[in-house]
């Protein structure tokens, strides 16, 4: 059969889009009353497979339907035949698309069917925040290739009426993070689905809650490491990045960032905690004592609730010596606290304040800047410099014997500051969202 493509102008697949809501409300509340929530989307025209649901490029996601495309994607799709499997269609683009599923907070097994019977195709997938999560996924001509990966969805709400006190930019460019959707990015030089599923699951997870070195950045250029861990980690555990611009161990306290980690924590569950940019802007005589303080009541608390604490020092700052040599310490005491905290609470410390040294270093005054989001940045990384400082974390982890170390993908043996990854040899596609406005926090 002959490739055909939809003409997007017309209509008649909204009242389609209508009809399955229908379809989608019965599915959802059939598996909730299992337990699980699941749904299976079957891209493209054609037949479609028993217990999927069809979808076609006119759908854009709405409250009503509970799923859909976000707004401004031009996809073609493809129907290549196939009887009814999930090679009968597929939907693809020259540019990235997101695909939006309204679901409750949780963590989420997705997964994805890429590739195009006639055609190679290249696929990079992000989630909710460009939270990277499959990186450039190649098919050959005429082969099919289905990956997995988790995602967590959080809500701001929490027992007993609580509520995260959300900054104004949480509400806006970084909504994503908060909503009641889970947002998929399918980006690359010629992405292309014939399938999605979404599934609750029930996994270990990774808090992460720290300062905008470790946020899930809603717009390139700029990216934290926060964001490129999930891509090193296999489909056995989730990642919850709750740090946020700006944010201090105090501030985090006080907006009941922690209490909403610790009002979801299992046993088992893992909280890094990493600040220090921000704490040391206090001027306040006794701020170091009470961010010492803090640090030890957050090990104390994730401990009581069975969580396991781990320690996170500050990614350092790009400032050089008088020689271009050397990084200098630029905290004032407030690394050395955490590392105090973990010998006398025996926490796992990963010194990141020293592994992003050692990467500065190896660069260079002249090419470190590479690893930022622009030429004047000395705090925030880019794509390449925060997917580096990821590296480091995973090196922190197996250093310190952490039993997640078991999570971390086969393709990741070994990482050494010292000599980096090759800044030309890195090539991860950009998403389409973009700033000029810097993460607060510097």
């Amino acid at each position: 059969m002959n490739s055909t493509r939809v003409d997007l102008r017309f209509n008649r697949q909204w009242c389609l889009a209508a009809a399955l809501c229908a379809l989608m409300a019965v599915a959802a509340t059939h598996a909730q009353s299992a337990g699980v929530l699941r749904f299976k989307f079957a891209f493209g025209p054609g037949a479609v497979s028993p217990g999927y649901i069809q979808v076609l490029p006119t759908m854009t996601y709405s409250t009503a339907a509970g799923f859909g495309f976000e707004p401004g994607a031009d996809l073609q799709a493809i129907d290549r035949g196939g009887g009814g499997s999930l090679r009968a269609g597929l939907i693809a683009s020259d540019k990235p698309f997101f695909f939006s599923v309204a679901v409750p907070e949780g963590n989420y097994k997705v997964t994805v069917t890429l590739g195009d019977p006639r055609m190679a195709t290249d696929t990079t997938i992000y989630a909710e925040l460009r939270r990277l999560m499959l990186e450039r996924v190649t098919t050959e001509l005429g082969k099919l290739e289905t990956r997995s990966f988790i995602v967590n969805v959080r809500r701001p709400e929490m027992s007993g009426g609580r509520v995260v006190r959300l900054k104004d930019r949480e509400k806006t460019t970084e909504a994503w993070a908060w909503d009641d959707r889970l947002t998929i990015e399918f980006n690359g030089s010629h992405p292309s689905v014939s399938a999605l599923e979404v599934e609750t699951v029930d996994v270990a997870t990774i808090y992460l809650l720290g300062d905008s070195t470790m946020c899930d950045q809603p717009r390139e250029p700029f990216n934290s490491w926060g964001q490129m861990l999930t891509r090193f980690l296999k489909p056995e555990v989730a990642v919850a990045n709750h740090a946020e611009s700006g944010e201090s161990v105090s501030g985090a306290l006080a907006a009941l960032r922690f209490d909403k980690i610790w009002s979801e924590m299992k046993k088992g569950d893992y909280l890094f905690v990493q600040f220090g940019h921000n704490d040391m802007k206090s001027e306040d005589p006794g701020a170091l004592q009470t961010y010492t303080a803090n640090m030890k009541r957050v090990v104390d608390e994730t401990r009581r609730r069975g969580g396991i604490p781990v320690l996170v020092s500050s990614v350092s700052r790009r400032t050089f010596d008088a020689e271009g040599k050397k990084i200098t310490d630029s905290f004032k005491g407030y690394t050395q606290a955490v590392r105090e905290v973990a010998r006398e609470k025996a926490v796992p410390l990963i010194d990141l304040q020293a592994s992003s040294a050692t990467f500065y270093e190896a660069l260079g005054p002249e090419v470190s800047h590479l690893a930022f989001a622009t030429m004047q940045e000395g705090t925030h990384h880019g794509d390449y410099g925060s997917y580096e400082i990821a590296k480091c974390v995973l090196m922190g982890i197996k250093a310190a014997r952490l039993d997640l170390a078991t999570f971390i993908t086969d393709d990741f043996n070994t990482f050494d500051p010292a000599t980096p990854d090759p800044i030309d040899g890195f090539k991860l596609p950009k998403s389409p969202l973009t700033t000029s406005v810097a993460p607060l926090g510097r």
